[in-house]
């Protein structure tokens, strides 16, 4: 997914007042929210005025400010329209009978006490193979979060899982688009991009398995799975609906074609036309019926509880919360960007670093903000990469490292926030909120942390030996 510049310049810069105040607000706005369960949508809206207010008041025109925000929407639409496909796909495979087929297979396979690890790989390699998190939760992310739920798992531990081996994929992989984004926003190689994410990979994710295998071991012990409610679901399974394996088809055929580098639209909208097909031919439905489901999503009437709540998902309708809550974070992050608020800010604190483990620590909580305050993680690639490059090259840093550190803070950290493009889809098709998943994405919690550990142990520092430092005195770095 690529996001075409912004071509929107404003006339002047705000004042470090403004810039302050208006951050202040915003983070005040949505602390003084949440406590009460105040919708985040709304919340978003209530920071989006006050913002809009203070930047008409501080002589901006109005013109201007819907300029500055619509850029935000038109570098993430190809985002926007991910949300209503994987809606669609989701409601068209459940009614084709397509996800019930993999989770049955997958109970036959998969035990509580190796659930959570082997979830976890899996749903690495795929999103490894095919460079998308979100075609990995999508797909393989919504039959684990059945399969968790009828194995014992709570959902959000699940979900925390799925997360954590999407973004592995989608940090990693030469297919994905965050990967050769912050590799081009640096200007660093983008292979030598993988081989300086791989420094601090590597030792996160192994903690990652091993965290997720005592997890595992620990629901396993404590909560005795129950062996024939597991059989009584996969009979239920098949009382209700046709399952063979050439209903897995579809996901061979959507993935096979992400690795091809189809476009992600394309191949959302094949996979959801196959699972029309599967449910006509193979569940019997009309049409009509099959092609309903992926406006309204799936609605089961077994008569079982667990299996109805379940498969009760899916459907444009169903994703439409999720897209105006991106909607309005797009709107407010556009409108802090283009009108200068954030760099200002970054600037600000820039002056303050001296250290190396420092600067990688504001890297990554720069990061982390601007995903917060912008809402889509490929803006906050774009930003940071602006904002640190020259810096990076006056300590005589390698881009890669650079790049590798705007992976750590922005792509990790932007599904545990639940109104990023990234935390609201993943929490819209999941099924469990990014407040409640978060504290369950080990890999996405520990590679960050671990890489400002390293920072400061001078451990995986990458020197340019053909740039040397200038104006950071050794004892600084």
């Amino acid at each position: 997914m690529s996001l075409p510049p912004s071509n929107f310049a404003p006339k002047k810069q705000p004042s470090k007042t403004a810039a302050y105040s208006i951050f202040v607000l915003i983070i005040a706005t949505m602390a003084a929210g949440m406590p009460y369960q105040v919708d985040i949508k709304i919340l978003l809206l209530l920071a989006l005025t006050f913002t809009v207010l203070i930047t008409m008041l501080g002589g901006w025109e109005f013109t201007l400010i819907m300029n500055s925000m619509q850029s935000g929407i038109v570098r993430a639409f190809p985002a926007l329209c991910i949300f209503i496909l994987i809606g669609a796909l989701i409601g068209s495979w459940i009614q084709g009978g397509i996800i019930q087929t993999l989770i049955f297979y997958g109970l036959q396979i998969l035990s509580p006490a190796l659930f959570l690890p082997a979830g976890l790989l899996v749903c690495s390699v795929v999103s490894l193979s095919t460079g998308t998190s979100w075609g990995t939760a999508g797909t393989m992310g919504v039959a684990f979060m059945a399969m968790g739920q009828v194995l014992g798992i709570p959902a959000p531990v699940t979900a925390g899982m799925v997360v954590s081996g999407a973004f592995f994929g989608d940090k990693l992989s030469p297919l994905s688009d965050t990967t050769n984004l912050a590799a081009a926003s640096t200007g660093a190689d983008l292979f030598a991009h993988i081989r300086s994410i791989l420094l601090t990979t590597v030792p996160s994710y192994f903690l990652s398995l091993v965290a997720f295998y005592v997890a595992g071991r620990n629901y396993h012990l404590t909560q005795s799975t129950n062996s024939t409610q597991v059989n009584e679901f996969m009979q239920a399974l098949q009382q209700h609906f046709v399952i063979s394996p050439w209903l897995l088809l579809p996901i061979v055929a959507v993935l096979l074609m992400s690795v091809l580098r189809v476009p992600a639209l394309i191949a959302l909208m094949s996979g959801a036309l196959l699972g029309v097909l599967c449910s006509v031919v193979y569940q019997g439905d009309t049409v009509a019926s099959a092609l309903n489901a992926m406006n309204s999503g799936y609605i089961s009437h077994t008569g079982i509880l667990t299996l109805d709540t379940l498969l009760n998902r899916g459907g444009i309708v169903n994703m439409m919360g999720t897209f105006a809550l991106s909607f309005m974070a797009l709107c407010l992050g556009a409108l802090l960007d283009e009108l200068g608020y954030l760099r200002v800010v970054m600037q600000g604190l820039l002056q303050q670093v001296k250290r190396l483990g420092s600067l990688v620590a504001l890297v990554i909580g720069a990061c982390f903000l601007t995903n917060g305050l912008m809402g889509e993680v490929y803006l906050s690639i774009i930003v940071n990469g602006n904002l640190f490059r020259k810096e990076f090259s006056r300590r005589g840093l390698q881009p890669a490292m650079l790049s590798r550190t705007l992976e750590e803070g922005a792509t990790l950290t932007g599904p545990l926030i639940p109104w990023t493009t990234a935390g609201a889809f993943m929490g819209g098709v999941l099924g469990v909120s990014a407040f409640d998943y978060a504290p369950y994405t080990f890999f996405n919690l520990i590679n960050p942390v671990l890489a400002i550990v390293f920072a400061f142990c001078g451990l995986a520092v990458l020197h340019d030996k053909t740039k040397p430092i200038t104006t950071v005195p050794h004892s600084a770095r």
